[in-house]
């Protein structure tokens, strides 16, 4: 097989699973006469980008990639418990790190993989590594042991992993092919079908700070993940779940390690809780460990409330390599997330009036979280951790002309351009609001 004969069967849609195969072969071919270079491979990205896949060649194409490298392995006696979650991500989107725990907490065993963040915010990573000495960093046999040992390790993707992914995606990202379902679709899910999971959930966030605006763009890449990963032996979900307003009430890493933590001392936002509980209560009840959704929503509850999440976090947070002596006091984890730095300000914004709090822009605060230096616009930019937001209301809240609706954690002084930009991203109305679910609808 060629390049130019896998580009006419990609063309007339008769490309085969095992065309996909070899094309994932050549892909990550050590031979040089085996391995096609990126102009071979960039004109069949091209050619998927224009005229798609259809769902059994999405499938091969995602499978294909899984094997591209080494899988996790697990022992019989608990493979059927191995889950995990995805989320095109958002602002303020921190619900894998109280998740992971809440599902550990309920007999769970969770090897979630993820990734940083590039744009206005930090990814998992990026927020569990303001945790001084957080080593997201594990060989595969580093993250078995460790999730057979304490159930859990949150980690990123290691050099054995899809290796298929690595070379195409940094492909697509030069040419103008990452926006592509059957793409999108290959690259996320083939990563967590090498985890080797029994079960995943994936959060598919719409709205105007969300990687997909329109619903029903969101709609289509949750039917399209998961058909794939359901094809690929993973008994999978998604949720549709709106990204228009931030997620919780803190948005910058440290600041949403806090919440996190918060989350799972049950004293967490009532949006964070309502999506950690559902996803994972979808979990519980794939794997037979609760008998429906409302249980298994209810025991991810408890967990957050009866401190046996935070207990499994604590143990995995020592495990990667952070002092336990941080966990001592409030005071402690502060000054350790760089939030009692003297050199760190804080501005508080007013109210200009009286109402009721109907919408808070997520999108504006995220541009300006990135100016602050909460987020990367280059891939190899340095994080500020410390910088970010904290909300002071709520939608649906009331408040006063001049109260604090949202404080800023900043270095230097505030530029008058991005006060602005925050002052602008409230709407407060003299109305009754009751802030909506944060829950769309379910795709299965």
């Amino acid at each position: 097989m060629n390049p130019e004969s896998l580009t006419e069967s990609i063309q007339d849609g008769t490309v085969s699973p095992t065309e996909i195969q070899s094309f994932v072969n050549h892909v990550v071919a050590n031979s040089s006469i085996e391995r096609w270079d990126d102009s071979q491979v960039e004109s069949v990205l091209k050619a998927i980008f224009v005229h798609g896949l259809n769902p059994e060649a999405t499938a091969a194409l995602t499978d294909s990639m899984r094997y591209s490298g080494r899988c996790l392995e697990w022992p019989q006696e608990w493979k059927h418990l191995v889950v995990d979650k995805h989320s095109t991500g958002g602002v303020g989107d921190k619900i894998s790190i109280p998740l992971a725990p809440a599902l550990t907490a309920c007999g769970l065993k969770v090897p979630m993989i993820s990734g940083r963040g590039l744009g206005h915010t930090g990814g998992t990573l990026d927020k569990l590594e303001s945790l001084p000495g957080f080593e997201v960093r594990l060989s595969i046999e580093e993250i078995q042991a460790q999730v057979e040992d304490i159930g859990i390790a949150m980690v990123g993707q290691t050099d054995d992993l899809v290796p298929a992914d690595r070379r195409l995606y940094s492909i697509r990202d030069v040419t103008g092919t990452v926006a592509s379902l059957p793409l999108i679709t290959s690259s996320i899910v083939s990563k967590k079908a090498a985890e080797s999971l029994s079960a995943l959930v994936l959060d598919v966030k719409y709205g105007k700070a969300a990687f997909m605006v329109e619903k029903e763009d969101a709609r289509d890449l949750a039917k399209t993940m998961v058909d794939a990963a359901n094809r690929c032996g993973v008994q999978t979900s998604a949720v549709l779940t709106t990204m228009d307003q931030p997620l919780g009430c803190a948005i910058g890493n440290s600041l949403e390690i806090l919440e996190s933590i918060e989350t799972m001392r049950g004293n967490g936002p009532w949006d964070i809780e309502e999506l950690v509980c559902a996803q994972g209560g979808a979990l519980l009840h794939a794997t037979g460990k609760s008998d429906s959704l409302e249980s298994g929503f209810v025991m991810i509850q408890d967990s957050l409330h009866d401190g046996s999440a935070m207990k499994c976090f604590i143990q995995m947070a020592i495990s990667q390599g952070v002092d336990a002596s941080i966990f001592d006091s409030e005071h402690s984890l502060c000054q350790s997330l760089g939030l009692l730095d003297r050199s760190l300000n804080s501005t508080e914004i007013p109210s200009p009036i009286d109402g009721t709090v109907t919408d808070i822009d997520a999108m504006a605060l995220a541009l300006v979280a990135l100016d602050l230096g909460a987020g990367r616009r280059e891939i190899d930019d340095v994080i500020d951790s410390a910088v970010g937001f904290i909300l002071d209301v709520e939608l649906g809240q009331e408040i006063m002309q001049g109260d604090s609706w949202i404080t800023v954690h900043h270095r230097g002084e505030l530029e008058q351009d991005n006060r602005e930009r925050i002052e602008q991203a409230i709407q407060i109305e003299q109305i009754e609001f009751q802030p909506p679910s944060r829950i769309d609808s379910w795709v299965r």
